[in-house]
């Protein structure tokens, strides 16, 4: 059977194109959606492929109808083909129901594998450059050396509150906390 998905990204926009694409090839059902392409959540996807089974055929107008990005197309299709479901694209000319079609995803994927790798060892390869020049990776301290000693200070005072010495370093009280340890218990000014 032949189950047909169309997605618009926002009302003002016709579905109608599609749709005629879609019944011309000969889709049996139809689902749709109006929404972004950046969610696979879509409710219209959904029931699309609740209705597929073995030996059905997913037909889009174009890929881009599915999904954005190439490596999330992929798991789209790799899902599909582990179900025993093809996946068609009127306009992108792609039927994983063929020996071509099938052998096209077959290089997609490895040509998405090996995107992975290469940035994989450019990220390496780049945070060795830096261990090398004395650099540490991830976020910088939030409170330096002598914030710290600071804001100990500024804590031995008994009308200062743990919650406005972090506000003056525009840090949260956990991280005020994490870094000085708790000095005394919180309180408001005045209070005992």
């Amino acid at each position: 059977m032949l189950i047909g998905y169309a997605r618009v990204s926002t009302a003002d926009q016709s579905l109608d194109p599609q749709i005629n694409a879609l019944n011309a090839a000969g889709c049996e059902k139809l689902f749709t959606d109006t929404a972004s392409g950046g969610r696979m959540d879509r409710t219209g996807l959904k029931d699309a492929l609740s209705h597929l089974r073995a030996g059905d055929v997913l037909v889009v107008w174009k890929l881009d109808r599915l999904g954005r990005t190439t490596r999330g197309m992929l798991e789209f299709a790799s899902d599909l083909e582990t179900r025993k479901v093809g996946l068609k694209s009127l306009t992108d000319h792609i039927d994983t129901t063929s020996a071509a079609g099938r052998m096209f995803f077959t290089l997609m994927s490895a040509f998405a594998e090996m995107e992975r790798e290469l940035i994989r060892e450019r990220t390496r390869a780049g945070l060795e450059v830096a261990r090398s020049r004395g650099r540490k990776g991830g976020r910088p301290p939030a409170l330096t050396p002598e914030k710290i000693e600071a804001a100990k200070i500024m804590l031995k005072d008994p009308n200062m509150t743990a919650v406005a010495v972090a506000k003056a370093f525009s840090v949260s009280k956990t991280t005020l906390y994490r870094n000085v340890g708790k000095v005394k218990p919180d309180r408001s000014p005045g209070r005992g």
